[in-house]
C-alpha cells in the first residue's frame, strides 16, 4: 500500500475529511481530474478549510452512488 492510500485510510479512522489527493485516491481518479470537476461543480460537495480543499467521506461515498449506472442497486 503506498503512501497516499495509508495517509487516506488513517483519516478516514480519524478524521472524516479527506485531502483532494486522497478524495482522488479514494475515488481512482488523478486530482486533475477532481479539480476540474469542482470547477465545473460536479464534484462531491467540498470544503475550503484555509487554503486546502476537504471533503467528508460521507459527501464522497453520496456523491459515487449517484453516479453509479447498470447491474443491480439492492
Amino acid at each position: 500500500m503506498d503512501d497516499t492510500a495509508i495517509r487516506a485510510q488513517a483519516a478516514r479512522a480519524t478524521c472524516p475529511y479527506l485531502t483532494t489527493k486522497q478524495t482522488a485516491f479514494h475515488l481512482g481518479i488523478a486530482e486533475s481530474t477532481l479539480r476540474a470537476l469542482r470547477a465545473a461543480g460536479r464534484a462531491p460537495l467540498g470544503r475550503r478549510h484555509g487554503r486546502t480543499w476537504r471533503y467528508h467521506i460521507d459527501d464522497i461515498e453520496a456523491w459515487s452512488v449517484a453516479r453509479s449506472s447498470g447491474g443491480r442497486h439492492d
